[in-house]
Parts: structure tokens; sequence; C-alpha cells
């Protein structure tokens, strides 16, 4: 049984692994870590929780990349131009591939770029659901080993 706790706690994670994916400047592995160290809440669901997050927020990248041309000046954008530019030279060289680096702290650009260069939405969220959640197995994981469990 879910309580009020857990899901005000799962909420909070979810918020911050969103915000990681965004312009909002969290740092979501430090928050599930610490969660997991906690012992309170099954890894798996956390790991499920950070990664949908995660994910959305970066399909809030891709709208942006989708529209980019209107508001692209805006000081509010979440990826400075040089950083675009270069990502969108990555993504003309290695296509849709570079989205499985999305989880990477550059990786944001690549979701803009994706939105810019009108990857196919199914094919961006897979790419996608896939680094981020993979991600936070990878952190479980490791915060596992690191606990000594």
């Amino acid at each position: 049984m879910i309580t009020l706790a857990t899901l005000s706690q799962l909420a909070g994670l979810f918020a911050a692994a969103f915000g990681a994916a965004t312009i909002l400047p969290f740092q979501s592995e430090i928050v599930f870590a610490a969660m997991q160290v906690a012992g309170r809440i099954d890894p798996a669901l956390l790991v499920a929780v950070a990664g949908i997050g995660n994910t959305l927020g970066s399909v809030v990248n891709y709208g942006m990349g989708r529209g980019l041309e209107q508001f692209r000046s805006r000081r509010w954008f979440p990826v400075p131009r040089a950083q675009l530019e270069r990502a969108q030279g990555w993504y003309l060289r290695w296509g849709v591939w570079t989205l499985l680096l999305s989880w990477a702290p550059f990786g944001d650009g690549f979701t803009v770029a994706a939105g810019v260069m009108r990857t196919p939405f199914w094919l961006f969220l897979a790419l996608v659901a896939l680094a981020k959640t993979g991600r936070y197995a990878a952190l479980a994981w490791l915060t596992a080993q690191a606990a000594g469990g």
C-alpha cells in the first residue's frame, strides 16, 4: 500500500527528474540516491518514476525544438545558440542515435535538436525513454553497491 507520504516523496522525485531535463537547475540524482538509501521505496519504483519524469522533461525540450524558430531568441530558451548548433551538427552526423546520449549533461541539446530536425515523436520517445530510464537503473545499481547492498 502506498501512503500519502510515499506519494508526496515520489511526486518530489518526479518533479526533480522532470526539472533536470529542462531549463530548471535540478539535480535529480541526489534526490534519487537519498530516497534509495532511505530504503522506504522499492528501487524499481524509483527508477520508473524518475525515468518517466526525466523523459517527459525531454518531451518539453522536443516541443520547444519543434517551434524553435519563433522562440529561439527568447532569453528563457533552454539551450544556448552555440550548444544547439553543436547538437544539430552531431545530430546531422550521427542521426537519432545521439538521443541515446540524452541522459548526459549536454544531452538536452540533442532533445531540442530532435524537435528542430522533426524526428518522428515515437522514435524520439523510445530512444530518450531508454536512455533516461537506463541512467536511473545504473544509478540505482551504483547506489546499492555504494551503500553495501
